[in-house]
């Protein structure tokens, strides 16, 4: 098991919640945390607590105005300056409310993936993971999809400006990773890869195949958008094969990835039908390409899902266990239906609303198949195609 990878986590980041009924619940975390704990792959010399982002770091993505805005709003009583405004800065919304201690919370977020980057770009670690990151609807000018501050583009504005890295952003959220899209739309050393389901029912709406980048980022920016009930394989086939051709054509010096967990079918937040495998598969393809392309820089974040009791924390497990090589994943490999901690399950269980499932992949057998699977794989495999057209076929991808 390798340990060149560094874990960000504090339950302060917990702290990131707009209200009770919200679907963005950060209880995730702790879940996630205590089923790697009990799994034996979570030492506590791996836990790196995160930093918090100074303004100007924020700055390079956000603006001050709106900064200042999610600063006015923080305080328990915001004066009706900052109250009038909170609409104009999308904090007013039912997605989006602001919250007492915003801006400090979410500054830690920020500062969290901050910390990953410096750990991996100083040799420190090959990898590292924020599971408290991956906000990235959030744009230079509002807040939006549950996201404040974009930590995801502010990292990536970090790596470029600190490093001069070309960066290559993965987005596996179910939802489009519209902020980050937008905020390197025209930046020939950004690539962004964002597979999702379609926007044609799903926020934010964007993320159409034929959103490639503008000015000398063309190109540069891919989007996969799947069906509604898209299963595992076709997903997988989509993200594999734009994937291996976009990392070969565009060599970049460090791959970030968001692991929003949302397309899982038991999340209530969209309409994508896959299961546990695509969240073992997808780090794991992630984590070859940039030991063959990167030296193995790979920082993780996290990003949605809202399903905190069934999908997220095997789904994030999955994640860090790839990253450090655990050998569960050889026993997964064999037997996708080994059993969960025992001690976890009767930890969470009683206080779970749904039935916690024992095993960390999913009986996909026991399933109720969909209807239309070929018609809604052709479909993929058609928009999979047309996101190829302008990646170069290398020897790497073949």
């Amino acid at each position: 098991m390798s340990s060149n990878a560094v874990f960000i986590f504090d339950p302060s980041e917990l702290g990131y919640a707009f209200n009770d009924e919200h679907p963005f619940d950060q209880k995730r975390l702790e879940l996630t945390v205590d089923l790697l704990t009990r799994a034996g792959a979570l030492p506590s010399s791996a836990i790196i607590p995160p930093r918090i982002a100074t303004e100007e770091e924020i700055q390079l993505v956000h603006l001050e105005t709106y900064i200042d805005a999610v600063k006015g709003l923080s305080d328990p009583e915001p004066g009706e300056f900052w109250l009038a405004q909170a609409d104009k800065w999308g904090l007013q919304t039912e997605d989006t409310p602001f919250f007492e201690g915003m801006h400090d919370v979410t500054a830690k977020i920020v500062g969290g993936s901050l910390e990953a980057a410096e750990f991996i770009m100083s040799g420190k670690a090959e990898h590292a993971v924020h599971l408290g990151g991956g906000l990235h609807h959030a744009m230079r000018h509002k807040g939006a999809g549950f996201c404040v501050y974009n930590d995801a583009s502010v990292t990536i504005s970090y790596l470029r400006e600190k490093f001069h890295a070309r960066v290559l952003y993965v987005d596996t959220d179910v939802h489009h990773g519209d902020g980050v899209q937008w905020a390197f739309y025209d930046d020939p050393d950004v690539m962004t890869v964002s597979i999702h389901e379609t926007g044609k029912y799903l926020f934010p709406g964007t993320g159409a195949v034929e959103e490639r980048g503008v000015g000398q980022g063309f190109g540069t920016n891919i989007n996969i958008p799947v069906e509604p009930f898209t299963e595992d394989d076709s997903w997988l086939d989509s993200f594999h094969d734009v994937l291996v051709r976009a990392v070969a054509s565009f060599k970049p010096d460090i791959i970030v990835s968001q692991h929003g967990c949302d397309a899982h079918a038991y999340d209530p937040q969209a309409h994508v039908h896959c299961s546990m495998r695509i969240y073992r598969e997808m780090p794991k393809l992630i984590h070859e390409l940039a030991h063959q392309h990167c030296g193995g820089k790979w920082l993780a974040l996290g990003g949605g899902g809202y399903d905190i009791w069934r999908v997220v924390p095997r789904a994030w497990s999955l994640l860090w266990m790839t990253m450090i090589d655990h050998p569960l994943l050889e026993r997964l490999d064999q037997d996708p239906l080994a059993p969960l901690p025992a001690d976890w399950l009767a930890a969470w269980q009683p206080i779970s609303p749904v039935l916690i499932p024992g095993t960390w992949m999913d009986p996909v057998g026991e399933w109720e198949p969909i209807p239309r699977r070929r018609e809604i794989n052709e479909k993929n495999k058609r928009t999979k195609e047309i996101a190829l057209l302008y990646l170069p076929e290398t020897d790497s991808a073949s």
